[in-house]
């Protein structure tokens, strides 16, 4: 990383800390393919303690994470119904239809927030001739939407629909600490609701690599064996596994720091004409703004930005993401929205 360098791309930057270093260093490990690796198990068993769920297996990332519970959950011709700017559709290649045969139906959302009067009439009739209806999947916190967290209320009525027809739920939370940490709901009572949960532990939480999905112990046992399929057996998983968990030990709670700062950058948005937070709405650490053709374009915006040691992401022609995390700092973070003010004006 450049010396004074504000990366504020994505919460997927942090770099391990001196002791998540050490205890990556100390780790016990073992065979985790041929039996077992000791720091691999305790963070399985942790991670399924924390979200309720009887079981939980450690992967190298969220896309096989929702990959594999896609697989779990449908067979080849079936098709599951996401969010429309939902990670799983977006960003993963379509994987559900190059590995598993699976095809998806959107429904579109506000800022991601979808309800559960859209999916009304959504559940395919048995017959022959039309595709498989198997299963609901919600992304929570979203992404697309800014980091939006999908309401509680939302979420139980989703899944209450989903399950009194007969679909399995999957839930990408691969940010859902930061829900978590916004709204003071435990991760078991969102949890709860889902037959698989995704969680990652590379984002905010800071750990170099990994996530796990947990659900129930047969269901696991089967992910086991999708995992190998897919390529994502690991060795001494243990020299990783430790990172992870050190951030479930130690970083859930300092997420409502990242939160604080990203608010701090929503107000810098908002005192610059030119740009506009979209949505307004800043519920956790993400904030995405849209920069009016005055300025330039966001490519333009961001390359001004970064000459000033300020670094963020432009997500299509007219909009930009900046993500906050721990490896930025309060102090860096009123830095940025100081620059923030000065390049609009500059390029105003």
């Amino acid at each position: 990383m450049v010396p004074n360098m504000i990366d504020l791309r994505s919460d997927t930057v942090t770099r391990p800390s001196p002791a998540m270093r050490a205890a990556i260093a100390e780790a016990p490990v073992g065979d985790d393919v041929i039996d077992k690796d000791p720091t691999v198990e305790r963070l399985q068993d942790l991670s399924a303690e924390i979200l309720g769920k009887e079981a939980a297996l450690y992967m190298p990332s969220g896309s096989m994470t929702n990959q594999i519970a896609v697989r779990l959950h449908c067979k080849p011709g079936d098709e599951f119904i996401c969010e429309s700017g939902c990670h799983i559709y977006n960003y993963e290649q379509a994987a559900f239809a190059q590995l598993s045969g699976v095809v998806a139906r959107t429904v579109p959302g506000k800022g991601g927030i979808w309800k559960k009067d859209q999916l009304v009439g959504l559940v395919r009739p048995v017959n022959e001739h039309q595709v498989r209806t198997r299963m609901v999947t919600i992304e929570n916190t979203h992404n697309r939407g800014a980091g939006r967290i999908q309401p509680y209320e939302t979420v139980v009525d989703l899944c209450a629909w989903a399950h009194h027809n007969g679909l399995a739920t999957h839930l990408d939370g691969a940010r859902l600490f930061n829900a978590v940490a916004a709204t003071g709901i435990n991760a078991a009572d969102w949890s709860q609701h889902f037959d698989t949960i995704s969680i990652c532990f590379s984002k905010g939480l800071g750990a170099p690599v990994g996530s796990v999905l947990a659900g129930p112990y047969e269901m696991i046992q089967e992910a086991r064996r999708h995992r190998k399929l897919f390529g994502g057996g690991m060795r001494q998983a243990g020299m990783i596994a430790a990172g992870a968990l050190y951030a479930l030990l130690n970083n859930r709670e300092r997420l409502r720091e990242d939160h604080d700062n990203a608010q701090v950058l929503a107000s810098a948005v908002r005192r610059c004409e030119g740009l506009r937070l979209q949505p307004d709405q800043v519920d956790t650490n993400m904030v995405i703004f849209t920069v009016n053709a005055d300025l330039g374009n966001a490519q333009q915006f961001v390359d001004e930005m970064a000459s000033h040691d300020v670094h963020m992401l432009a997500i299509s022609p007219t909009a930009i993401r900046a993500v906050t995390h721990l490896d930025v700092s309060a102090d860096q973070v009123q830095q940025a929205a100081k620059t923030f003010m000065s390049v609009a004006h500059r390029l105003g």
